[in-house]
């Protein structure tokens, strides 16, 4: 097998391995919260709505809402 097959195979692992990570983490953050706080607390940490969405079991449509919301009310503050 080719090198350059090895070191894509290895990438390819180390980043499925990240992912995981990333979602059993962020499955433990604010555990008691709403999603709305969890999906904030997430945004927050760089996630971005299509793995947010994936984590909170909900769509990157609604965490585009759920995370609009909160910018607007920190104006209105």
């Amino acid at each position: 097998m080719p090198q350059g097959e090895n070191t894509e195979r290895l990438l390819n692992d180390l980043i499925e391995r990240i992912e995981v990570l990333t979602k059993v983490v962020s499955m433990q953050v604010a555990v008691d919260k709403s999603t709305t706080e969890r999906a904030r607390i997430l945004k927050m940490a760089g996630l971005d709505n299509q793995s947010i969405a994936d984590i909170l079991n909900t769509s990157p449509a609604t965490i585009r809402t759920l995370t609009s919301n909160l910018r607007g009310r920190r104006r209105q503050v």
